[in-house]
């Protein structure tokens, strides 16, 4: 299983990216996908969690990033308004099945 991240890029605070994940190949079922970040000089840290049944989000991003999964494309979504620059990291994504996968990640740049 690879997992292809994409959707990063440069935005001024205020403004809104949406992340995309995507599994290749097909048969896989994963029962939780994740979204972490990791700032320069900072640990990797969980932003965001969707399980079949529930979501889950750090406190410094709840009200401003919705995750969301289609099972059908086996991609999860990570949709960000109102960024800040404390937002800049690179962001990985993470399922959770037989096994445990990781993306090869995705900057994101936020600008004041």
């Amino acid at each position: 299983v690879q997992l292809q991240a994409s959707g990063g890029g440069l935005v001024q605070a205020g403004g809104s990216l949406r992340l995309s994940c995507a599994a290749s190949g097909s048969g896989f079922r994963f029962n939780v996908m994740d979204w972490y970040r990791q700032a320069p000089g900072k640990q990797r840290e969980l932003v965001a969690s969707v399980s079949s049944s529930s979501t889950a989000y750090a406190d410094s991003v709840k009200g401003r990033f919705t995750i969301s999964r289609d099972n059908a494309k086996n991609t999860v979504y990570l949709q960000m308004n109102s960024l800040k620059p404390e937002d800049t990291a690179v962001y990985y994504c993470n399922f959770l099945g037989s096994n445990d996968y990781w993306g090869q990640g995705t900057q994101v740049t936020v600008s004041s």
